[in-house]
């Protein structure tokens, strides 16, 4: 555990000092596209965050090949570390053209089956699907290769998908790699399962390059990730999944059920995880991508125009502030995730259940609040939020901070530059005008 808490320590302090000069060469390369009609943020921020993130899984991996333990996953089975450099290497030359100068959404889609084909030809590949009552279900390479191009598709775009508020991405794929490190160290320090070493490594790279990465990107963002960071994320967690699924023998963890039916059936939980955990990973975006869909075909327009009426503009629609959006959207998604993982731990089906519901009930009052503002008495209000005063609320709350912000088209053409250059200028633009 140490020298996995070492790489994913390093990760991030190499991903967190490359992204302030990262961000000085998004503003100077022009990597700052224009506000859109869409977009929550108001000031063009520069991107390709991505640059960062892969600074800090090259020194990850270098830092691990280094270490006693885990430089034996570079010397005994060096083919997944291969497939996934490959593959994120295609990932990453992709989205740096994306976020500089726009890629065509078949271009981009072809390129993901590039990078998903490559990791497949070097070796990472399902191999068999674990299926509940029947055991490991063989596939054919073709099959394996089509399943595994799925998924690295499909994760890839479900995390592009919910990069829409400042650190929203990032932190959703930090909660599903902590999950899915729970999980594959489980798998190979409770289970002396090696084939999941690897996973473990990439899960805590993963780790580290979200956290390090996060504090340049919570709101205010002063820099965004881009699709060189999503698709590179998203690729990362498909690996993780993909490296595991197949290769774990039952007959290593039934070993260890003592010949009971029920501790069988419980123990071999962990080999169906590779199964949930991604589905349950994407499941908001999946949720919010079926709505949108719905939503536009139902209206007569084109299911792929763009609009403000994915969940998180719903959140910030119904009175929830940026962060609390961003905290609520994490709550659900560690919700789904570590209690995917907590099934094949807990061997109390009933105390899961009403915790779970627990949860649940929680998040929904959490979900409700703005619509149900108590009020504070005068004395104790210059402790509590705005919009708990009496006469506060959060469209007066809304107007005060836009005030605040002065809209572009009220700048005169040497502040919009000056805006341009600095990618973050409420404060500068008030600077400037006052000299």
């Amino acid at each position: 555990m140490r020298e996995y808490l070492l790489v994913l320590f390093c990760t991030a302090a190499v991903t967190y000092l490359l992204t302030g000069p990262v961000r000085k060469f998004a503003i100077i390369a022009g990597a700052m596209p224009p506000v859109r009609v869409r977009d929550v943020h108001r000031e063009p921020t520069p991107r390709l965050g991505g640059i960062a993130m892969f600074g800090g899984l090259c020194a990850g991996l270098l830092v691990a090949s280094q270490l006693t333990n885990l430089g034996k996953v570079f010397t005994d089975d060096p083919s997944d570390i291969r497939a996934l450099l490959s593959g994120v290497g295609i990932m990453f030359v992709l989205g740096v053209l994306d976020d500089k100068w726009g890629v065509d959404a078949l271009v981009k889609l072809g390129g993901q089956m590039i990078a998903a084909g490559v990791m497949v030809y070097q070796g990472i590949t399902v191999i068999s699907i674990p299926v509940p009552g029947h055991g490991p279900l063989l596939l054919t390479p073709t099959q394996g290769m089509m399943i595994s191009v799925a998924l690295v598709v499909v994760m890839v775009n479900a995390v592009n998908f919910i990069d829409g508020l400042d650190g929203l991405a990032g932190g959703m794929v930090c909660i599903a790699a902590m999950a899915f490190f729970l999980y594959s160290y489980r798998l190979w320090y409770g289970y002396g399962i090696s084939e999941a070493a690897p996973a473990v490594l990439f899960s805590a790279v993963l780790i580290g390059m979200c956290l390090g990465f996060l504090p340049h990107n919570l709101h205010p963002a002063r820099i965004f990730m881009g699709d060189s960071g999503s698709m590179m994320l998203g690729l990362m967690l498909a690996v993780s999944a993909i490296s595991v699924t197949g290769r774990v023998d039952p007959d290593l963890i039934t070993a260890q059920a003592g010949g009971s039916q029920t501790a069988t059936t419980h123990i071999l939980v962990p080999i169906y995880i590779p199964l949930l955990l991604p589905l349950t990973v994407i499941a908001l975006p999946l949720a919010d991508l079926l709505l949108a869909v719905v939503r536009r075909t139902w209206a007569g327009r084109s299911p792929f125009a763009a609009d403000k009426q994915h969940l998180h503009h719903r959140l910030l629609e119904i009175g929830h502030s940026h962060s609390r959006a961003v905290l609520i959207m994490y709550f659900w998604a560690a919700l789904f995730a570590f209690g995917t993982v907590a099934i094949s731990v807990t061997h109390t089906g009933r105390t899961f259940i009403l915790s779970c519901a627990g949860l649940c009930l929680v998040g929904i009052l959490v979900l409700l609040m703005p619509r149900f503002r108590p009020k504070a008495p005068d004395a104790v209000a210059p402790f509590v939020p705005p919009r708990y005063r009496h006469g506060g609320s959060a469209g007066a709350d809304a107007m005060t901070e836009a005030e605040e912000v002065p809209a572009m088209a009220e700048l005169s053409a040497d502040d919009q530059a000056l805006l341009g250059r600095l990618g973050s200028g409420a404060t500068a633009v008030g600077e400037h005008r006052k000299s």
